[in-house]
């Protein structure tokens, strides 16, 4: 089972006030990036969009807590609950990042393909650093195969198609969710020949077992959130 660390519902007073005046939407925005885009890019099968602005927004909101708690008391017991709160969302921020290098490396020609043909106006899939890392990885891997099996084979069998030699993403695979928008009508396809296609009712805070496809579009709209 996979360790989920409890995150309050409100980060300290103390820690979010400054000279800024940043309200309570700070602590609301740490908070989307907990428990959306961390557990729906955590089990998802693809990669999700990237969240790039959310991050810079979580890691300078991390700095201005950090310079915060460098004027608590020393000795007070407060201190070490809001390093402990620190500490706890480095972690989720470091498991989202990391989640995304993994899917990356693991999917990276169909997520070059994918980014590539989106169209103008399309939210992007990666970042530019991940562009820059997809990128890379792509051609290393491809003078490594060079180097080390390519070269020796055959001319006709000297090339080989990425897109073909990589598995895509598995988008038929099963997801736990949670209801956080009424759906109605959803198309629920068959699970054998003799089943036919139905449509399912998904009522508001109810917990569904589904096929990843057939919800992803909900997923990406925030209608419903991966557990």
């Amino acid at each position: 089972m996979s360790f989920i660390p409890v995150i309050k519902s409100e980060f300290p007073a103390s820690l979010l006030q400054s000279s800024e005046s940043h309200d309570h939407s700070d602590a609301d925005l740490i908070q989307s990036l907990v428990f959306q885009a961390w557990l729906n890019e955590k089990f998802s099968p693809e990669l999700m969009e990237n969240k790039s602005e959310l991050v810079e927004c979580v890691m300078e909101q991390l700095t201005h807590m950090e310079e915060n708690l460098q004027r608590v008391r020393k000795g007070d017991v407060k201190a070490s609950v809001h390093r402990m709160e620190i500490d706890r969302i480095r972690f989720v921020l470091s498991s989202y990042l990391r989640s995304r290098l993994q899917k990356i490396e693991r999917f990276f020609p169909h997520v070059l393909e994918k980014e590539k043909s989106r169209a103008d106006g399309d939210p992007s899939f990666l970042s530019p650093e991940e562009f820059a890392f997809a990128k890379e990885f792509l051609a290393n891997t491809e003078v490594y195969l060079r180097n080390v099996a390519l070269k020796h084979m055959p001319p006709n069998l000297q090339s080989i198609d990425m897109l073909k030699a990589v598995p895509e993403p598995c988008l038929d695979s099963f997801v736990f969710l949670r209801v956080k928008e009424r759906q109605e009508n959803i198309l629920v396809e068959p699970e054998t020949d003799e089943q036919r296609e139905y449509v399912v009712d998904l009522d508001k805070g109810s917990q569904h077992l589904m096929r990843y496809r057939t919800i992803a579009p909900l997923v990406a709209s925030g209608a419903v959130q991966l557990i």
